[in-house]
């Protein structure tokens, strides 16, 4: 029997929908989330099987959604938040960085936040500079808040069903070009640990570490330099906070090589972050230095010029051949 398949909206729409079933107090928060099932339609039936007592539209307001959304957590009610965007974020941010991080250091661990605030990257659809952002760094950043960035269904059913189940607020970082691809994933609920990567490809030369919409190209990479003798490891994050450094450690010190890819801006962002990860615990296995592929530092442009900031498997396959020089 072949395994069953699901697109990424489905699967993380099937991990909402069965934990609302198992926790009759979980609620969904979030603009046109109702009859309209969501901007991208991941939470189309939800509002059929659940009505509008726990799945509740909410204003053009980021900050007032949220803040209601940290509210209901703070007093025990798991609760589920969408923002439409990742750019809008920013109007969030006080409820989720100022209060919802740090509530439990408060409190002393006293209370849980048990709040997941979902939010996708809208990128390369032409959409300009205030609706193609990638903040995901700004998050990591946040002692408090746990980050997720799955690349696929499978672990979007996995580590949805865990940041609702955490107690900690987790920010739920989605991809829009990821929503249609088809995975594997078990009808059973089986949570994925956090801070544990995955290996998506196995090998020898060198690690391309990378996660969400960059993972796909990287595979491609891998493949494309395998017909040139370039055996390529390629680690799928999943997690930026937790970060599981042991993982990466582990894959570089095997290596010798790095190389680090991302959609977003180059400067101070995860490529960062993990590059000095790698100097801590992995730079006496280096034999060359670690590279980024990243966008260009700039607002992203609207249409095809937008063509010319991100990265794409024809950047990773170069920075691989500089680094094996």
């Amino acid at each position: 029997m072949s395994e069953r398949q699901l697109t990424m909206a489905m699967a993380i729409n099937e991990a909402i929908g069965n934990e609302m079933r198992r926790n009759k107090e979980l609620i969904l928060l979030g603009q046109d989330i109702g009859p309209y099932g969501g901007t991208f339609g991941v939470y189309r039936g939800l509002y059929d099987e659940f009505g509008e007592d726990r799945v509740k539209d909410g204003p053009l307001c980021e900050a007032a959604t949220t803040g209601f959304g940290v509210g209901l957590a703070l007093a025990g009610m798991p609760t589920i938040v969408e923002i439409e965007f990742i750019d809008f974020m920013t109007l969030a941010s006080d409820a989720l960085c100022n209060q919802a991080a740090k509530m439990r250091y408060f409190f002393g661990g006293q209370v849980q936040i048990p709040l997941v605030v979902r939010t996708p990257i809208v990128n390369r659809l032409g959409l300009g500079a205030q609706h193609s952002q990638s903040l995901e760094a700004w998050l990591m950043h946040v002692p408090g808040l746990r980050v997720m960035v799955p690349s696929n269904a499978t672990d979007a059913k996995g580590l949805m069903l865990s940041a609702i189940r955490d107690g900690n607020p987790c920010v739920f970082i989605e991809h829009v070009r990821l929503y249609g691809q088809k995975a594997p994933v078990p009808e059973a609920d089986v949570p994925i640990e956090l801070g544990k990567l995955r290996v998506a490809r196995e090998g020898k030369d060198i690690s391309l570490i990378t996660y969400s919409g960059m993972v796909k190209p990287c595979l491609d990479a891998a493949e494309a330099l395998a017909a040139e003798g370039v055996d390529c490891e390629v680690l799928d994050l999943r997690t930026l906070a937790p970060l599981d450094r042991e993982g990466i450690w582990s894959s570089v010190r095997k290596t010798g090589r790095a190389v680090i890819a991302h959609e977003a801006v180059k400067t101070a962002g995860v490529g960062a972050e993990i590059g000095q990860t790698i100097m801590e615990g992995a730079f006496d296995y280096l034999q060359a230095p670690v590279v980024r592929v990243a966008s260009r530092d700039l607002p992203i442009p609207t249409g095809t010029l937008q063509n010319l900031v991100f990265p794409d498997t024809a950047d990773v396959v170069q920075a691989v051949k500089e680094v094996m020089q």
